[in-house]
């Protein structure tokens, strides 16, 4: 699966980088959701020049065992449909620097 962005994880657990595709180069925020308060809501806010684009939600992977963030992204560039992605720690990186890893619907 391709990489669609990098970001680094912060101090306070949320994570800051970019998002990039052919057409989309733009800077995103992924941030704690503070008024969580079920657990079918989002852990996670991702923002993007302060307009809220999607969330994420802490999954655990049942074949690796591993923790993640699966994203739904959606915002009129990106079209009609949503946009999946996995947000995994980076391969070969540094242990703060996390990959956005495209997850196609289809």
């Amino acid at each position: 699966m391709p990489a669609i962005g990098y970001v680094t994880k912060n101090d306070d657990g949320s994570f800051k980088g970019q998002l990039k595709t052919l057409s989309i180069s733009a800077e995103i925020a992924i941030v704690s959701n503070r008024s969580k308060s079920a657990d079918t809501q989002p852990d996670y806010r991702v923002l993007s020049d302060g307009v809220e684009i999607g969330a994420g939600w802490n999954r655990r992977s049942e074949t690796s065992g591993r923790d993640y963030v699966s994203l739904s992204l959606a915002a009129p560039e990106f079209g009609p449909r949503r946009l999946y992605a996995n947000l995994g720690q980076a391969a070969g990186g540094p242990e703060d620097r996390f990959a956005v890893i495209w997850n196609p619907a289809d």
